[in-house]
């Protein structure tokens, strides 16, 4: 599902685009980065299969918000990036490109409660209509 392919991203040391806040409660995504390293559009790419079925950034936050992440303003300097949810080391380096950074949250994707990602459901029609209803969604 796209919550657990989140959660396998941000947690690879060897994927760059994608990374924990400071407290591990939301992600930061670089999205130039991203973009190159994740969907193919740069020369950085990988050959190997595509892990998005698209090479459109929009349509991955378009899907973030379908799972219910939120966008949150720019973050205040207390939410220092890492690759873990610590601050960054004193040098300030944060591996990050000059992309936009986007910040991302769900109440369910959390550094340290990967049982949580079972609670992420996609938003269609049916759930939605569930939710205002103030009924729980078990089915995606």
């Amino acid at each position: 599902t796209f919550p657990m392919k989140l959660w396998l991203l941000v947690n690879s040391p060897c994927v760059h685009s994608v990374r924990w806040d400071a407290r591990g409660e939301g992600l930061f995504i670089d999205q130039r980065l991203f973009e190159q390293e994740l969907l193919g559009a740069g020369p950085s790419a990988a050959g190997e299969e595509e892990l998005f079925k698209t090479k459109n950034f929009g349509s991955i936050v378009r899907q973030l918000n379908l799972y219910g992440f939120h966008k949150l303003a720019e973050s205040p300097a207390g939410s220092a990036v890492g690759s873990t949810p610590m601050p960054t080391t004193a040098s300030g380096d944060s591996g990050y490109g000059d992309g936009p950074l986007h910040h991302f949250w769900n109440p369910h994707f959390r550094y340290d409660r990967p049982d949580l990602l079972l609670k992420i459901k996609r938003l269609t029609k049916a759930n939605k209509e569930k939710l205002d209803a103030g009924l729980e969604v078990t089915s995606r």
